[in-house]
């Protein structure tokens, strides 16, 4: 089962003579299920990758109820419990190295007792080399190539950097054959090591601060995977001769930049990576194209953006949208800055805006931090990010949101800062009033 597929495109077309920039947002929306299928059989593969490090066996911060390996374990087997049978699944743990604890199997009810038995004995001890995880991970969805590969790692450490070069070796061998979410529990992981991983395999990272909400976020994550019918798309964009694609970036539901993630079919035509799709899904991605400026009249097709997907070796396009020019010597056209191309404008500035103050925050320059912080309060409140806006009020105390003037707070709890790191690129759409 795969889904029809919307795609419209949102920009200002007139430029002024002499002018080559053009800037355009493309909405793209999964719609009513067809009877075609994107893989060979319909089939989803989803993968859990467990940290067993020493450290998980230790007291869940905040709560002391338990140990953060027993609460993964009781997630993981909640997971499989609720693993619909049609369903194929796998487990791999690993400390400095990786265990395949359940081999890709269906999840019929004789496999899931047998795997949540193999669960129970898990145990937890040594240090975090996350490069072998993901190579046990690799060999098991290379599997079922045709399935619909979806996985999702916890960790609560950080990475041993004798790691990092092989970690980085294993992600270009993990592009492209699944993706992957990332969660932290606690507060002793580093958040640009998780996202390494998950914008590399398109995925998200986010905190788990209480070990107590492993099951609830495990269970969110299983429901998304499930809800995917259709594996391996990517957002093919042509430009025409002597045109360069500035950057293609995803920004909504989260900012993604995958410019530098742009593969060249042919010459002029670009695949870029979007992943998998589910029915009802809505993206928005932004494109800036650089052309050779015309002359007032002139008209162009500055780039034809489309969904495509391949299946063995044959290319569907699912979706096509336009991206026009026309040169135009009217002011009062050429400077009109279209709403959606402002909006992610000004997400992209708030999520680097809260970037820049939390890391000027950790090095102690409170005055830089204020400023970008108290910026990013301005940007939430005037695009109407009140998931941001929450966030951030956690970090300083606001005394004017539209002027963007906050004090910092002297006590912030470690989770608190790493959430709004975590969640800095996640985008709120154009209120509608604005439309």
């Amino acid at each position: 089962m795969t889904s029809q597929f919307k795609a419209e495109v949102f920009q200002n077309q007139y430029l002024p003579q002499g002018f080559g920039e053009i800037h355009a947002i493309m909405t793209i929306t999964s719609e009513d299920v067809v009877e075609t299928s994107a893989t060979s059989n319909g089939d989803r593969l989803f993968g859990i990758i467990c940290d067993t490090s020493g450290s998980m066996q230790s007291d869940n911060s905040s709560s002391k109820q338990t140990t953060k390996i027993l609460a993964a374990k009781q997630a993981i087997i909640k997971l499989i419990q609720l693993m619909p049978e049609n369903t194929y699944f796998f487990v791999v743990t690993g400390a400095s190295d990786a265990k395949v604890i359940v081999p890709v199997v269906l999840a019929t009810p004789h496999n899931k007792e047998r795997a949540i038995n193999l669960v129970r004995n898990i145990d937890a001890n040594g240090t975090t080399a996350i490069s072998t995880w993901l190579a046990e991970a690799l060999a098991q969805f290379n599997k079922m190539p045709n399935a619909i590969r979806q996985a999702l790692l916890l960790t609560d450490g950080q990475n041993d950097k004798g790691d990092d070069r092989a970690l980085l070796a294993v992600l270009e061998r993990c592009e492209g054959v699944f993706q992957c979410d990332c969660r932290g529990v606690g507060t002793d992981w580093k958040v640009a090591q998780l996202q390494q991983i998950s914008h590399k395999l398109l995925g998200t990272t986010d905190i788990i601060p209480d070990a107590q909400g492993i099951e609830a976020d495990f269970q969110q994550i299983l429901l998304k995977a499930m809800s995917k019918n259709i594996s391996d798309v990517n957002l093919r964009l042509w430009t025409p001769q002597g045109a360069r694609t500035v950057f293609c970036k995803q920004v909504s539901p989260d900012i993604v930049d995958l410019t530098g993630r742009g593969k060249s079919v042919k010459p002029q035509i670009v695949d870029y990576p979007t992943g998998s799709w589910g029915k009802g899904e809505s993206r928005d991605y932004h494109f800036c194209i650089e052309v050779q400026p015309g002359k007032v009249g002139d008209e162009m097709l500055a780039g034809r953006a489309s969904l495509i997907y391949t299946l063995n070796g044959v290319e569907t396009k699912i979706t096509e949208a336009k991206i026009l020019a026309i040169w135009t010597d009217e002011e009062a056209k050429s400077t009109k800055i279209d709403r959606r191309v402002a909006h992610y404008t000004g997400q992209a500035e708030l999520a680097h805006s809260i970037q820049e103050g939390l890391e000027a925050r950790a090095q102690g320059n409170f005055e830089v931090a204020t400023a970008k912080l108290g910026k990013a309060v301005q940007l939430a409140h005037q695009s109407g990010n009140e998931a941001t806006a929450k966030l951030l009020r956690k970090v300083v105390d606001v005394e004017d949101a539209n002027t963007g003037t906050v004090r910092l707070k002297r006590e912030v709890a470690a989770s608190d800062a790493m959430a709004l790191e975590t969640r800095s690129t996640k985008t709120t759409r154009i209120p509608k009033s604005n439309q």
